[in-house]
């Protein structure tokens, strides 16, 4: 079967097209450009790179072709100029859509985020939610995977926590309540999305993806920090710390430590899907624990945050 994974180059497209290529599928990769930190997904026979940023729908189709199915992954938690949360996630999608129904796409399955919902004051949950909808009206056999805090090899989670473990020697939690998190490994994950676009499994449904055990997000930062070594102060701060925080660090690193988005996610916890939506079948339900061997399996090169990760020097 043939598949496109737009965000293929990213962290979850990465990957899936990895699971899907090691299964005799051919895959096809599009996104605006390529992801530095693992090229070599691309070495896989079955894999091919489409450039497009989801602006064309001719472009898109064009990819789609001879598809039989799309896994729409591609997002982002931060604007940049022209990649807004409306041009990415909303208009994006749309396009994505009337693609998959041009080169008849028999299915098109949307990674989303698990508490995206409307009218709630954050641009990156509403605009996922946008997203949602919109595929739930387009008439084609869908599924929405609305997942929570995700880890593994490439990942934001791990890479830039455990660089900021190596380089601070304090931890600030988000708020002065330690919220929840459920950290979903990415095989799990794409165990799931596997499912649902070979075998059709899911079809028309909203589902919650996450990670079988629950902790405070301090717990899970610990939890790495002995993995690595490193014992930080905990300090309890106020979410507009953070906020603040987040605004400088969006505007001096090329991959911020944290953003606004990933701020408000944090200060909310993420253990519960909103609105309230299905759940998966008991074969499905992701079962990696957030181990010690699970995160020496994910962590990337231990380092400090330096000069590299700032934009002037990029």
């Amino acid at each position: 079967m043939r598949v496109a994974i737009t965000g293929g180059t990213g962290f979850v497209g990465r990957h899936l097209a990895v699971a899907l290529a090691a299964k005799g599928h051919e895959v096809i990769l599009v996104a605006r450009g390529l992801d530095d930190r693992d090229r070599g997904v691309l070495d896989l026979p079955s894999v091919r790179f489409f450039s497009s940023d989801l602006s064309s729908v001719p472009e898109l189709a064009r990819a789609f072709s001879a598809c039989g199915a799309v896994a729409h992954c591609a997002g982002i938690n931060r604007e940049i100029g022209r990649q807004t949360y409306r041009q990415v996630h909303v208009e994006g999608t749309r396009h994505v859509v009337e693609a998959a129904c041009l080169a008849g796409v028999g299915k098109v399955t949307l990674l989303s985020f698990l508490r995206a919902r409307p009218t709630c004051g954050s641009g990156y949950h509403e605009s996922k939610w946008a997203a949602e909808e919109i595929v739930r009206a387009s008439g084609l056999d869908y599924t929405i995977v609305k997942a929570g805090v995700i880890y593994g090899r490439g990942d934001h989670m791990l890479d830039h926590l455990s660089h900021a473990l190596f380089t601070f020697p304090i931890f600030a939690t988000v708020g002065f309540e330690d919220r929840p998190v459920r950290p979903l490994a990415v095989e799990d994950l794409v165990n799931v999305l596997q499912a649902v676009l070979i075998e059709g499994r899911l079809p028309r449904q909203t589902v919650a993806a996450l990670g079988p055990e629950e902790m405070p997000l301090s717990q899970a930062v610990r939890r790495v920090a002995g993995v690595i070594g490193k014992r930080p102060l905990f300090l309890r701060m106020p979410v507009w710390f953070h906020y603040a925080l987040a605004r400088a660090l969006e505007a001096t690193m090329k991959i911020p430590l944290v953003s606004l988005a990933q701020v408000r996610i944090l200060s909310e916890g993420i253990v519960e899907a909103l609105p309230a939506c299905g759940m998966l079948p008991a074969d499905l339900l992701p079962s990696t624990r957030f181990s010690d061997e699970q995160i020496r399996r994910g962590l990337p090169e231990a380092k400090a945050f330096g000069r590299n990760d700032l934009r002037c020097c990029a």
